[in-house]
């Protein structure tokens, strides 16, 4: 008869792993690896002090959200810097948030529009940087960007494809920070407000092509020189 681990120690270890996986993740997020750096799974279980299994449960959670990569010999690394990576992703993404947003234009009610804009509030008013998290985007900002996007698309009412959603956008969002050094005259700040006029003044069209073109600059940014300033505008 097999044994089972009894189901103390099975929370245990995921309650492990979930830490495990939010240090990677905000680690990487904050740009504590560079692009294609080694993710050591000996290493992080010394460093962490847990378990092999519980490390590799927590990068296989990263791979499967895009921010890492397994590599052939079984190693993991964050994912390598890739012009096509990230266009791909941004292409992905182009082609089905505007549908989205076009089915939340005609589906959203009076509630949405209200959640929309203060969404939006939220994000004109959270600062982009702050001191102590270096040049990379705030964790408070990159939130409130997240929570904009994904409220301009609720209105669409289809919970599979909010979920397409929420998966590509952990996918791009390291892409999306890196591409900040790759634009600093880039001024987010007025996409954003059109987006949100457009989707409350119910323009579909106007609110796709804003959206659109919001998604594919990111991308572009990405194959143009490096900056050697840090950027100040919120994309």
């Amino acid at each position: 008869m097999t044994q089972t681990a009894p189901a103390s120690a099975s929370t245990g270890k995921q309650m492990l792993s979930e830490q495990v996986y939010v240090h990677l993740r905000d680690a990487i997020m904050r740009g504590d690896y560079a692009p294609g750096d080694a993710l050591k799974p000996q290493d992080l279980a010394k460093q962490q002090a847990v378990s092999l299994a519980v490390v590799r449960e927590a990068l296989v959670r990263l791979v499967g959200e895009g921010l890492a990569d397994r590599l052939p010999n079984r190693g993991f690394a964050v994912p390598a810097f890739s012009d096509r990576r990230w266009q791909e992703i941004a292409e992905a993404r182009a082609t089905i948030e505007p549908v989205m947003l076009r089915m939340s234009i005609e589906r959203g009610d009076v509630d949405w529009e209200a959640r929309v804009r203060a969404a939006h509030h939220r994000l004109a008013r959270t600062p982009v940087y702050v001191a102590d998290e270096g040049e990379h985007y705030s964790s408070t900002w990159s939130e409130a960007h997240r929570v904009f996007h994904r409220t301009l698309l609720e209105g669409c009412g289809n919970p599979v494809l909010l979920e397409t959603f929420d998966r590509m956008w952990t996918a791009s969002e390291l892409a999306r920070r890196w591409s900040a050094h790759r634009n600093p005259d880039r001024n987010g700040t007025v996409e954003h407000r059109r987006l949100e006029e457009a989707a409350l003044a119910r323009d579909a069209d106007t609110a796709a092509d804003v959206l659109t073109q919001h998604l594919t600059r990111t991308a572009a940014d990405l194959t143009g020189p490096t900056p050697d300033r840090p950027v100040k505008e919120a994309r």
